[in-house]
């Protein structure tokens, strides 16, 4: 740990106002560390010694940290194929989420129709297995606005989801958990609205000229978290990508780029800090080896920035 970052000495404590599901908010907020010495005995004689050491978190938490990623891409790649069998995804497009719900069916009679509501990184539809239709479906790029609006049904009220589009068309939708639906549509919308637009860092042509695990100091409804995840410089640009997320949340091409430097400050590694400006805001990068970063990442950039047919080949560089 940086000693950018002190800490305070940890003493127990105890509380006794406390529950089993304040417990797990904190594992799931902050997760916690065990040092655990014991030893065993009979008769006041040591027989058996146990020295234990564990870190108990949510699965966000130990994904920002490193932890468990090839356990997570493992599990989200079989529910991925599972899936696919009997849903019809685009090529590339990966799951969100999915929950049981339906559409709102409007026409010569209005009635809801039962299915499966999935999220992907591309689209909101809503499908049925039985017989096999597509209910409903929309690009999220054609999202405009989401909302939750009670409806009463057999005297008492349920929430439904209001969609409105680009093209001046509503939708109607139920879900499982519509609240939960309607925060991660929003996340997703706003991802396509506010990244500097450039190929997802997975699908960009040239080969990655530096890729590993950086942090992201990320918006949050007003302020900033650090957040880890998998950096990747190319000849197109920057990208960065939580473990726990589909789609990049961080895409930058050399062209939107105004500048690039190092400056001060605080992050969870260390007081280094990769600053790119942008007419659209600031993006901060932190993590091991930050200086190369900025220095692959300024070739990178002054390459893409010469008249074509003059640039070097990057191996020269």
């Amino acid at each position: 740990m940086s000693d950018a970052f002190p800490l305070p000495a940890l003493e127990p404590t105890r509380d006794a106002r406390a529950t089993l599901p304040d417990l797990i908010e904190v594992l799931l907020d902050k997760g916690i560390v065990l040092h655990l010495d014991l030893i065993i005995a009979v008769a006041d004689i040591p027989l058996i010694g146990v020295n234990l050491k564990a870190a108990i978190a949510g699965i966000e938490t130990m994904l920002e940290y490193g932890m468990m990623r090839q356990w997570d891409e493992q599990t989200r790649g079989w529910v991925q194929r599972s899936i696919s069998r009997t849903v019809p995804f685009v090529e590339g497009e990966e799951l969100v989420m999915r929950m049981t719900g339906g559409f709102r069916h409007t026409g010569l009679y209005t009635t809801w129709r039962p299915g499966t509501v999935y999220l992907t990184d591309r689209r909101l539809f809503v499908f049925r297995r039985e017989p096999r239709e597509m209910l409903w479906e929309s690009a999220l790029s054609d999202i405009r606005d989401i909302s939750i609006e009670a409806e009463v049904t057999a005297g008492s009220e349920r929430p439904r989801i209001r969609l409105q589009l680009n093209n001046g068309s509503e939708a109607l939708l139920s879900a499982a958990e519509p609240n939960r639906l309607a925060d991660l549509v929003r996340e997703r919308t706003r991802l396509f609205r506010d990244a500097p637009r450039v190929a997802d860092a997975d699908s960009m042509g040239p080969p990655a000229i530096r890729q590993g695990h950086l942090w992201y100091h990320e918006p949050r409804a007003g302020s900033f978290v650090w957040r880890g995840g998998a950096a990747r410089l190319t000849e197109n640009g920057i990208s960065w990508k939580s473990p726990v997320d589909a789609r990049a949340a961080l895409n930058v091409p050399y062209a939107e780029m105004l500048d690039t430097r190092l400056e001060s400050g605080n992050s969870p590694k260390g007081s280094l800090i990769l600053v790119i400006d942008t007419a659209g805001g600031s993006f901060r990068l932190a993590g091991d080896g930050i200086a190369d970063w900025a220095g692959e990442l300024t070739q990178a950039r002054g390459r893409s920035l010469l008249p074509a047919g003059t640039r070097p080949d990057a191996t020269a560089w």
